[in-house]
């Protein structure tokens, strides 16, 4: 009989013991949880949730190289436009001197210093072709790494290296951009029958100018159609590097648009909901402390003094 009394008595404490730590880790879980304001410490805690927030997180890591690409895409058009408004600033600028040169009343003299002129204006449309991007290459070069033109030492012509397209950059979602033009997308035009480029429309024009005689008058005043056509193409480029910077606008409004509705989502699935913690905490505090009072008043009957 007394065996069954000593066995019984151990099991009550065990039991007890058990019950009580049980409580007490409940209780830290709950402090933790509001500590840290992470509902889940482990992903066995709720591992359907857990997998759905390490979904989300690998989904805002997408999203940040997504991001960065974009901000390159848009630097790099932002460069483009700025080359391209400097780009039209030279070519009207070639047109005020042709229009002058067309003037009957000007001296050799006179055409030779607008010729002069026009080949500083050319040098630095060839400068500007050859600007460099966010990442130092050719901006209008497509992916070359080096100039996008060259120029003859001997000839004065200007030549395309670069390749055929520039590269194109992720935004998300299967979108992608490209970050820039190439030279003779936009370099390149036609002017009535005559295909031709900047360069070379303007070496001939400088040519024909600086030549002076009765044909330069001539040249310059048929040079003002050749740069119309001109400017029209280069503006046109600009326009379609205006419609890829709006639409890197729009991808990233919606990019972030889903990037907050994932924050929420995080937190509705993650987080510690603080006010229902407490009460959690509160409640369990309470039944470990009748828990604890319960075991101190159980085990001091006299019933339990005999047993044991």
């Amino acid at each position: 009989m007394s065996t069954s009394v000593s066995t019984t008595t151990s099991a009550f404490y065990e039991r007890s013991s058990l019950d009580l730590t049980s409580l007490r880790a409940q209780m830290e879980q709950v402090q933790t949880q509001i500590s840290s304001g992470n509902r889940l410490a482990a992903s066995s805690d709720d591992p359907l949730t857990a997998s759905r927030l390490r979904n989300l997180q690998r989904q805002d890591a997408i999203s940040k190289v997504d991001a960065g690409s974009a901000n390159r895409a848009t630097a790099d058009l932002n460069l483009t436009d700025s080359a391209m408004t400097e780009m039209i600033n030279s070519l009207q600028r070639a047109r005020q001197l042709a229009n002058q040169a067309a003037t009957g009343t000007l001296s050799n003299a006179q055409r030779t210093s607008i010729g002069n002129e026009l080949v500083e204006l050319r040098n630095n449309l060839v400068s500007l072709a050859n600007t460099r991007d966010s990442a130092g290459n050719a901006l209008f070069g497509g992916d070359a790494s080096g100039d996008a033109y060259s120029v003859d030492a001997t000839t004065g012509v200007v030549s395309y290296v670069g390749s055929g397209s520039a590269g194109s950059l992720e935004l998300g979602d299967g979108q992608s951009v490209k970050r820039s033009l190439t030279g003779p997308e936009f370099l390149n035009f036609s002017s009535g029958t005559t295909s031709t480029d900047v360069f070379a429309a303007l070496k001939a024009i400088t040519d024909a100018i600086s030549a002076g005689g009765s044909g330069a008058q001539s040249a310059a005043s048929t040079a003002l159609t050749t740069l119309d056509d001109a400017i029209t193409s280069v503006s046109t480029g600009q326009t379609v590097v205006g419609a890829r910077l709006s639409w890197i606008d729009l991808n990233t409004e919606r990019q972030t648009t889903m990037s907050e509705a994932r924050s929420q989502d995080q937190s509705t699935l993650g987080a510690t909901d603080i006010p229902t913690a407490y009460t959690r905490l509160q409640e369990l505090a309470t039944v470990l402390q009748a828990s604890q009072a319960s075991f101190t008043k159980i085990s001091g009957l006299s019933l339990f003094n005999m047993m044991s």
